[in-house]
């Protein structure tokens, strides 16, 4: 007894002396890092700055001056733009032509231009969105560790879907646009096989973490790989694939406005000749419009995750 009680706070100090030793180390290493990341950053920017042929940083007392010429004359012309309602400023140009835009669908309805561009951006994604679901199910059961056929298999359905992401969705339009044509078909190509390996990796991983028991169970009375994953392991995952979806769609409405002002339709491209042009009142109603619509969408895509999910995985995540 006499004998641990003097050897017990010998080894309470050396090892409350190792880990002081560990902890400074570590703190010397936290901040040779932090400094060389701020080096490398400082490096890059200046780089960066001298490249431009403007010089960002001379110019960027101006920026104020840019968005000065996109404040509006007249604050009602944001309305009047929006729905395509006719400007007393109207002198005959291009800003204030909101009439010009009208969809007209019967006799004195119609749909103002802009919400008709929201329609086809909103399309594009939920399209986009929907081919990266109905092959990323499939390519996920085969790339998991857990539920793959064949290794080999499980390889080449990984390393696809990696190089379908790996790739910006502007690259892919771009790409894709050389064939097709720019337009709204373009978009959806390079938004749906993005989506295709970004839902994947999302999938695959949610796959390889499923409970195997019912797995086991079907495979000892003979089913076979298909039935396997329809009955014991589709269930399991569902909700939480299509949280993921729904997550995607926000994401897809984001990138297909991008795409477009390359080219690919909808309100991106209006918005991107609105902002050239000067057009204050109509970048200020897209630009309205854009966020109510993600707005809209992600509240709503997150009352519906938590309806498939279950309250009770966000009350978690919160505690």
């Amino acid at each position: 007894m006499t004998a641990s009680a003097t050897i017990h706070p010998d080894a309470t100090r050396q090892q409350a002396e190792a880990w002081q030793r560990q902890t400074s180390l570590r703190r010397l290493y936290t901040v040779l890092g932090v400094g060389l990341l701020l080096a490398a950053m400082i490096a890059s920017m200046w780089f960066a700055d001298e490249a431009n042929a403007g010089h960002f940083f001379e110019r960027l007392p101006h920026l104020l001056d840019f968005l000065s010429w996109l404040v509006p004359k007249d604050w009602n012309d944001v309305w009047r733009a929006l729905f395509d309602i006719a400007s007393p400023n109207d002198k005959g140009t291009q800003e204030f032509n909101f009439p010009l835009g009208r969809v007209h669908l019967w006799g004195g309805f119609y749909i103002p231009e802009y919400f008709e561009l929201m329609l086809t951006t909103v399309n594009v994604a939920l399209v986009s969105t929907f081919i990266g679901f109905v092959f990323a199910v499939p390519f996920s059961f085969i790339a998991a560790r857990n539920l793959t056929p064949h290794p080999a298999l499980r390889l080449v359905v990984k390393r696809f879907m990696e190089l379908l992401r790996a790739f910006p969705e502007i690259v892919i339009a771009g790409l894709f646009a050389a064939i097709v044509s720019t337009g709204p078909i373009a978009a959806i190509i390079a938004i749906g096989l993005h989506s295709i390996g970004a839902l994947g990796k999302l999938f695959y991983e949610i796959n390889e973490n499923i409970d195997m028991r019912a797995e086991e169970g079907l495979r000892a009375v003979g089913a076979n790989w298909f039935e396997r994953v329809r009955f014991a392991d589709l269930p399991q995952v569902l909700p939480n694939f299509m949280s993921y979806t729904l997550l995607r769609v926000e994401i897809n409405v984001r990138a297909s406005t991008i795409i477009g002002a390359v080219g690919g339709g909808g309100i991106g491209e209006e918005l991107k000749l609105s902002i050239s042009r000067g057009f204050g009142a109509k970048t200020l109603a897209l630009v309205l419009l854009l966020f109510t619509t993600i707005f809209l969408i992600d509240q709503f895509s997150a009352w519906l995750r938590r309806k498939l999910v279950g309250e009770q995985a966000f009350l978690m995540g919160a505690a």
